[in-house]
């Protein structure tokens, strides 16, 4: 699995009056999960979208990386999965049509998809749920089928957009440690995008975004200790105030 980084350099980004990105600097290093955030609003979303290239870079400059080397996008679309925040599952497939349907459309050998979806469906603990219809699962397992579909042809970087917000805290939880169980099998390059102040503290690394801007950015432990901080959401607050 090769491993792929991005990084961004005075990146803006415009809708109109809005201000989405606003000269943002960011390096997301291969092989870690990072954590992108912020409130609603801040520009999470258009970041990854940008990181996609499914919105054009209108200023500043976005980098690829593969082993350590400079890439193109063009060259590692097909390393990188996305994870929208509104994903595209169809309520009346079941969770192993739905796998079946991701098969077809990455044009996955049989022997390949017997291996990975097996995989996947220990890792999320769904085995016993391959034959229930999507609409019928809870919250937190129908965002495991998403996060299933998106790493079914096994990405070398994985991007996140708010894939734990609106669950409850126990499933939360269970997405977490199936990241981490990821993580540990792998080299994976993760960004997740949250408003979840309480998520910072289990990124490896943490990009904190408020109105588009970069206000902090580092390994969690560290950013607490240099801005004194008990908590990311006082932090968040201490670092807003100083920028009024």
């Amino acid at each position: 699995m090769p491993e792929i980084g991005f990084n961004v350099e005075a990146l803006s980004r415009r809708f109109g009056e809005v201000v989405a990105l606003d000269e943002c600097t960011l390096n997301f290093s291969s092989g870690i999960i990072h954590g992108i955030i912020g409130p609603e609003g801040a520009g999470k979303t258009t970041l990854l979208r940008t990181l996609l290239g499914l919105l054009d870079v209108k200023s500043g400059t976005v980098a690829y990386s593969k082993d350590g080397k400079s890439t193109t996008l063009s060259e590692i679309r097909d390393d990188i999965a996305y994870m929208p925040e509104t994903q595209s599952l169809y309520g009346d497939l079941s969770v192993e049509e739905h796998l079946l349907f991701f098969k077809d459309m990455y044009g996955m050998s049989n022997a390949e998809y017997n291996v990975r979806s097996k995989d996947l469906l220990a890792l999320t603990r769904l085995e016993g749920f391959k034959d229930r219809p999507a609409s019928k699962l809870s919250g937190g397992m129908y965002k495991k089928l998403g996060l299933m579909c998106a790493l079914l042809r096994s990405p070398s970087a994985i991007l996140l957009d708010e894939p734990t917000n609106g669950v409850d805290p126990i499933s939360r939880r269970e997405f977490w440690s199936l990241l981490y169980d990821l993580k540990k099998s792998t080299a994976i390059t993760i960004l997740m995008a949250t408003a979840y102040m309480d998520e910072a503290e289990r990124c490896m690394s943490v990009h904190l975004l408020a109105n588009g801007r970069v206000i902090a950015e580092g390994e969690p432990r560290a950013l607490l200790a240099q801005f004194q901080s008990p908590d990311f959401n006082t932090l968040f607050i201490t670092k807003m105030k100083s920028l009024e």
